[in-house]
């Protein structure tokens, strides 16, 4: 069984997915912390209703990034974390941060990566025309969505979409990858070499593949 801390800035929708599998059974772990640099964010509330404890670190109470980092570190260590998972946390981590948790941090992210990094990146699939888009789970690095990838969902992009039609697509498909990214973390299944993350027993289904519009519309 892991402990997992996670980080969160507002309303923590893919938190709760990772609550709700942890208590299925689904995640062999529990999330120890929840910890929020916003003091009013509902993830808090999320977690405060389902009895895990919750800390505040404003950054607006820090000097600095590294000050601040240094802080969620202390507290991610008094709950002796495993693995750190950001749920819509909107700060990047310094490198001494991720110097103590090299290889322990992952991340969810609303795009295919390495396209459309950063932020405002479903209005941007929208607006470049793109066929598909979808979700990525990585481990985070120094970079903004630079990190190595764990797991990938796709879905469809029309050209009518709104971001708020592609959003719902897209977070549906977050629920389900960031559990099962976790998940293979606990079981040691994944392994970092380079740029690539191998997973071990994967299956290969080379006929696994999506067109859009279809070759029968």
């Amino acid at each position: 069984m892991i402990r997992i801390g996670v980080l969160v800035s507002g309303s923590g929708s893919n938190l709760a997915s990772i609550i709700d599998a942890c208590n299925e059974g689904r995640i062999d772990g529990e999330v120890s912390v929840v910890i929020s640099n916003v003091a009013d964010a509902y993830a808090l509330q999320r977690a405060e209703n389902r009895g895990i404890p919750t800390e505040v670190v404003r950054h607006d109470d820090c000097p600095d990034r590294q000050s601040f980092d240094m802080r969620i570190v202390s507290t991610l260590e008094k709950y002796q974390v495993d693995l750190v998972a950001l749920a819509g946390f909107m700060r990047v981590l310094t490198p001494e941060f991720l110097s103590r948790y090299s290889g322990r941090v992952m991340n969810i992210h609303p795009a295919l990566l390495p396209s459309f990094p950063g932020l405002g990146v479903r209005q941007k699939a929208i607006d470049h025309g793109v066929r598909f888009s979808g979700c990525t789970v990585h481990f985070v690095d120094a970079g903004v969505d630079t990190g190595p990838i764990i797991i990938q969902a796709v879905v469809p992009v029309y050209p009518d979409d709104t971001e708020d039609e592609l959003k719902n697509r897209i977070l549906a498909l977050e629920h389900q990858i960031y559990p099962r990214a976790i998940q293979l973390f606990a079981q040691g299944d994944l392994e970092i070499v380079g740029r690539k993350v191998f997973v071990n027993n994967i299956m290969k289904e080379d006929s696994q593949c999506l067109i859009n519009p279809p070759l029968n519309n």
